[in-house]
């Protein structure tokens, strides 16, 4: 028995955008392109929200398990910041519509692009001190973006999307290092949606702080852990990717010092082969927030074969900030079950928007933010993209909100 996650699925949306149609429509300069290194986003359509996405990412993992196995679930904690209201959790929302049983906790967590890795931390100490080995959480990391930064370079950005994970005892996605975590938090004004409709910060802080927290942390995890070698312990790597660029930078600063003396060749071949792998989804569905770590997993789960255990390091970080480098070991049997899904064919599938549709979605999507006391959607804008993307698909969509109650429906 292993303690970890036991099966891990993400939901990339039904709709994209092409980050250089974008930077073009913007006026934006291409020249900055290179540092996001993204080749499109996924887009919710107005009637997707953060529960929307943690059910039907969820879902997937639900229907996979049997009647004894979905009453093991003891546990429901979803890590977002795209939270609908100040004192109802998201986490009741999915649990219902995910027919989940009722003698379970529930609740939300808030730490900007940390909040799955807290939510996913608290669910193992959990499962690790239960006394039935056979209970279970399920946790989901569920987010979308604001729609609030329009015409600014976070825009091309930010996706749309969520993951869900199983932990319980018999982890074969992920095995952790129980224990093995390293942490580093402080205070600083990075990036905040300090209201539901203005996402502000400062990109350069961010970056910097991103940095430094990969370092710190990493340092604290080798206090930690004895013989501790970046280059050999890991076979991969998995880094918060909000966008690819921020990562392929910091992974040459850190292991331009871990590595003294290196040539830069030898740091180029190694983010080839210990990370590319996993920014490959990062790369076409953009940041999605807390769930963007899990999403840069499930990418080197896909996109890589494992012949036999192989360990590998993780590093969540969320503006603000707080950050935490922990591993653990992905079995064969995990990758391959997760390949199953077809999440490669999923982001093929996607309907690419025109400008047009773009722009009338972004307007839209302000309706179905928080705060909203009264809402019976109006889809007729797009429903051309409904038909042919959701309709029959037993997607989970927005149907209305009355007196600030959320109800949805199947598509």
């Amino acid at each position: 028995m292993a303690l970890g996650i036991e099966k891990i699925s993400p939901y990339v949306g039904r709709l994209l955008m092409g980050v250089e149609e974008l930077f073009d429509e913007r006026k934006l300069d291409t020249g900055r392109m290179g540092n996001l290194l993204m080749n499109t986003k996924s887009v919710n359509l107005p009637i997707e929200d953060p529960v929307t996405n943690g059910v039907n990412a969820a879902m997937p993992i639900i229907r996979s398990l049997s009647d004894a196995q979905r009453s093991s679930i003891e546990l429901v904690i979803v890590g977002t910041e795209s939270g609908l209201d100040f004192g109802k959790p998201i986490s009741t929302y999915i649990a219902d519509y995910l027919q989940l049983p009722k003698r379970c906790r529930s609740f939300e967590v808030k730490h900007a692009c940390y909040g799955g890795t807290a939510a996913l931390q608290m669910a193992l100490g959990f499962i690790n001190g239960c006394p039935r080995k056979n209970a279970k959480a399920l946790v989901i990391a569920a987010d979308s973006s604001s729609v609030a930064a329009r015409n600014t370079y976070w825009e091309p950005s930010q996706g749309a999307g969520s993951v869900a994970m199983l932990v319980g005892n018999n982890a074969e996605a992920l095995a952790v290092d129980y224990g093995a975590n390293g942490y580093y938090s402080y205070e600083v004004m990075d990036t905040l949606r300090p209201r539901a409709n203005l996402e502000a910060g400062d990109s350069d802080l961010s970056i910097l702080s991103y940095t430094t927290c990969l370092e710190e942390s990493f340092k604290h995890y080798s206090e930690l852990v004895e013989d501790v070698d970046i280059e050999k312990m890991f076979r991969y790597m998995v880094l918060h990717t909000p966008f690819a660029g921020m990562v392929k930078s910091a992974h040459r600063r850190v292991m331009l010092k871990a590595l003294k003396g290196a040539p830069i060749q030898k740091i180029e071949s190694d983010f080839e082969h210990r990370v590319e792998p996993s920014i490959r989804f990062c790369q076409s569905v953009g940041n999605i927030y807390s769930a963007a770590l899990y999403l840069a997993l499930c990418s080197l789960l896909e996109n890589q074969n494992f012949d036999q255990p192989e360990r590998i390091g993780l590093f969540s970080y969320g503006s603000g900030c707080a950050s935490e480098f922990y591993s653990g070991v992905v079995h064969p049997g995990g990758a391959n079950n997760f390949k199953r899904l077809g999440i490669s064919q999923m982001l093929a599938d996607r309907w690419h928007l025109s400008i047009p549709d773009y722009e009338q979605i972004c307007d839209k999507s302000v309706e179905r933010m928080s705060g909203v006391q009264d809402l019976k959607p109006d889809t007729s804008a797009y429903a051309h993209i409904y038909e042919a993307k959701f309709e029959g698909s037993d997607l989970l969509v927005l149907d209305q909100i009355d007196n600030f109650h959320r109800k949805y429906k199947w598509a």
